[in-house]
């Protein structure tokens, strides 16, 4: 035999038998056999655990203590062994912020083409970002009320790890001596005591200025330096600025967002190379870390990055649709005659003040039956008007009084309210309100409104009434169409240059994620919405992308969720990874995979303890011939799952033929069903479906089809909340029929049942109880007393 070859020798881990075999290299290999028979035992818990604990018993004792150590297989002799990589049907995790584009690195290759060669649009003019030059800048700096208070700020520092003594050092041999760190203003000349493994902010105080009629000479020599030394970008701190009125970036009021790193409440970013002329509004220099969920200088200020926020549901705030406003179509703000005075005030400011910019008459905003108010009236209502100056008029018997300020909506003052509730009964109360929605503010898409106008261009035929995407657009394509999108990107030479290797990498990660059946999925598809099944041919496809070598890949049913028509994609996935000079080694039942393996190795003859031998080596057709195989006899046709000549199709006259139903027993009438309407969940297209009751009925089709929209989102989520009386949250529909023919709903899905090791089948299925009860009426426990709690592994018995 090669010396290559992997030999194994008396392999006994749980059910094996003592199992000899020779494995060749570089070779796909298929391990079947009925299930218990002893597969997984001999690829995960046998190849995959030894190559494993040599691999991390060759590092050092420094890099072992960080890695948990697999104990060692029960096995005579391994040979010939390779580096093992797993790939098994375990869940992505359920971390909201892990993406198909993040697991796949699809996303930091993105991130590093949007900041490279995107083009970048205003956030709230929609117009391309240009220079601004050095007399715009002073023009606009001039422009602040007389009398204001400020300070020019350098920026060099952004968001980065270490001490920065040198830095320090070097500032004062150029004749700086303060610097504001982290938000404070500190002495550069005093030790700054940086944490080496926080990330810090730095901006050098170049001069301190009050504006006014005489200041351009020196502002310009200030403003030329804090250029130069902020390569570009300066930062103007007013001072004694509150932060409700302060500027920022992105031209809303500070007061809406949480601090970025950087910037403070008072703080007007000014920049040479990236600002808007129109608006007046400058910004920060795009990097890879704008284009991050995770960075604080990427995310959505209000979600965090996460896309989805717990807060109160409009749908489910507005009680009263058909009511206006002042006529309490909001029940938690009720009639505005039953609301103080001062409620009363703001809230007809508030109308006053917007129906007179948005020229609409008198009571247009109070007075009109919710339902029929206009989306970006109920915007407005629920979350707030924005850096819109509102005029507020408090009237006192016959004075009144005229102040202006800010209204933050609806919404936001209820989750004021919620935060500061002390009591279990009201926060109960406003809870039935809330549910976890699309942000508002970056509409789900989790960046915030400065990386979300960065776009580029593709000429595909396919994208003609729309070439221009954001990030966060093409990220919520569909693979396929990502893949086309990216092969007609339209740059000039210089872009093409910068951009080769990086779109060479996106397209190629794109196709592998097709030839694995992943079309259909998006780049923005968070981790825990993803079956076993997907999540195994992503991490397959990434693999592929790593082009590895002399490897030995052991991968668990990745055929699991596949419609038979993307068979064959898949399988040439694997060949393609065996021909890169691999070993790749699938736990398989598929018919298609066994006649595609170089070599099949078929276990049984049945489960467990009658398990555990291997009955037939060699290719599917060698195999087949083989007379104690199970699965060789299926493979021949010997045996094969007859398909029924007749089906059932009235369960209950069935049922009562067999002599299993009484007359008193109580079921569903005769052709009851349940009838889904409306349903538009993911990329289902507003489809009714009937379901009969009382039947074995199987939803199919092509993968990313929908089945799961529509049975697992959808029907279980919605019999969850109303039939069973739980927190489900179904997918989009319209309604849902005939539930009053059901009394409860069982959901059993894919999820793992738990590692721990008191459990076993035997407490799940709740058949120790029934033997700790018995054990419990023998004479002798009855004698000393013995309560089921004694024959209990789980307490102190």
């Amino acid at each position: 035999m090669p010396a290559s070859d992997i030999i194994i020798k008396g392999a006994r881990e749980h059910n094996l038998r003592g199992v000899d075999l020779v494995l060749p290299r570089n070779k796909l290999i298929c391990l079947t056999g009925v299930s218990g028979s002893g597969k997984s035992s001999l690829a995960f818990d046998t190849l995959y655990a030894e190559g494993q604990r040599r691999y991390v018993e060759s590092l050092s004792t420094f890099a072992r203590q960080f890695l948990g150590q697999m104990p060692k297989p029960d096995v005579d002799h391994i040979s010939g062994l390779s580096p093992s990589i797993s790939i098994a049907q375990k869940s992505a995790g359920n971390n909201p912020r892990s993406t198909v584009g993040t697991i796949t690195e699809i996303y930091d290759f993105l991130r590093v083409l949007y900041a490279r060669v995107g083009q970048g649009h205003c956030p709230k003019c929609e117009r391309p970002i240009t220079a601004q030059s050095r007399e715009e800048i002073i023009a606009r700096i001039q422009s602040l009320p007389a009398k204001t208070k400020f300070a020019l700020l350098a920026p060099v520092v952004r968001g980065q790890k270490g001490e920065f003594r040198d830095l320090a050092e070097d500032l004062l041999k150029q004749g700086f001596v303060r610097a504001r760190v982290d938000g404070q203003i500190v002495q550069l000349s005093e030790d700054l005591g940086l944490d080496r493994q926080m990330r810090h902010d730095i901006e050098v105080v170049i001069d301190r200025l009050v504006n006014g009629p005489n200041i351009r000479p020196r502002l310009a020599e200030a403003v030329e330096l804090a250029l130069k030394l902020g390569e570009g970008n300066l930062i103007v701190a007013l001072e004694n600025e509150s932060p409700a009125n302060a500027g920022n970036t992105e031209g809303e009021p500070a007061k809406k967002n949480k601090r970025k790193a950087g910037v403070q409440p008072g703080d007007i970013v000014v920049s040479a190379d990236y600002a808007c002329n129109h608006c007046g509004l400058s910004f920060q220099p795009p990097s890879p870390q704008l284009f991050s969920f995770n960075s604080p200088q990427g995310m959505c200020g209000a979600c965090d990055g996460l896309g989805t926020m717990f807060t109160f549901d409009p749908e489910r705030l507005v009680t009263a649709p058909t009511k206006s406003l002042s006529e309490g179509c909001i029940e938690l703000v009720g009639p505005w005659k039953d609301l103080g005075r001062w409620k009363r005030h703001i809230y007809k400011g508030v109308a006053e003040t917007m129906e007179r910019k948005l020229q609409l008459g008198e009571g247009a905003l109070t007075e009109t039956p919710w339902c029929e108010l206009a989306d970006e009236h109920r915007f407005l209502w629920l979350w707030g008007t924005g850096d819109e100056h509102i005029t507020f008029t408090w009237r006192a018997g016959k004075n009144s009084q005229k102040y202006g300020g800010y209204f933050v909506g609806l919404i936001p003052e209820l989750l004021e309210k919620y935060r500061g509730a002390k009591s279990k009964t009201l926060i109960a109360s406003l809870e039935q309100f809330m549910n976890v929605i699309h942000c508002p503010d970056c509409d789900g898409q989790r960046l915030n409104p400065q990386a979300c106008a960065v776009t580029i261009t593709t000429s595909a035929e396919q994208f003609a009434e729309q070439p221009q995407r954001s990030l966060p657009g093409v990220c919520a394509l569909p693979i396929d169409e990502a893949e086309v999108f990216f092969s007609g990107l339209v740059l000039n030479p210089t872009q093409h240059k910068i951009a080769a290797e990086v779109t060479k990498e996106i397209r190629g990660r794109l196709s592998f994620l097709t030839n694995v059946g992943l079309e259909y999925l998006s780049l923005d598809r968070t981790a825990p919405t993803l079956s076993g099944g997907e999540t195994q041919r992503i991490r397959l496809a990434g693999q592929i992308g790593c082009g590895l070598v002399g490897v030995l890949y052991i991968l668990d049913e990745p055929s699991i969720g596949l419609h038979p028509r993307d068979n064959d994609r898949l399988l040439a996935t694997l060949e393609r990874l065996r021909d890169q000079g691999n070993t790749v080694v699938v736990v398989e039942h598929d018919e298609d995979t066994m006649r595609a393996a170089d070599l099949v190795i078929d276990f049984g003859p049945g489960a467990g303890v009658r398990g555990g031998e291997v009955m037939a080596v060699g290719t599917a057709d060698q195999v087949a011939k083989q007379k104690g195989s199970v699965t060789g006899a299926y493979l021949a046709g010997t045996r094969k799952i007859e398909v029924p000549t007749k089906r059932r199709i009235e369960a209950r006259g069935a049922r009562r033929e067999l002599g299993k139903l009484d007359s008193n027993s109580q079921l569903a009438p005769r052709n009851s069903k349940l009838i889904i309407h409306g349903a538009r969940h993911n990329n289902l297209k507003n489809i009714t479906v009937e379901i009969p009751l009382g039947a074995f009925v199987c939803v199919t089709g092509a993968s990313g089809s929908g089945k799961s929209s529509l049975v697992s989102d959808i029907l279980v989520e919605a019999l969850r909340r109303d039939l069973n009386g739980g927190k489900g949250e179904p997918g989009e529909h319209d309604r849902i029929e005939g539930l009053e023919h059901l009394d409860k709903m069982i959901a059993i899905d894919q999820s793992p049942i738990g590692r721990t090791p008191r459990s076993n089948p035997a407490t799940y299925i709740k058949v120790f109880d029934d033997i700790r009860s018995l054990y419990t009426q023998l004479p002798e426990a009855k004698r000393r007393g013995y309560k089921p709690g004694r024959f209990s592994f789980n307490v102190a018995g």
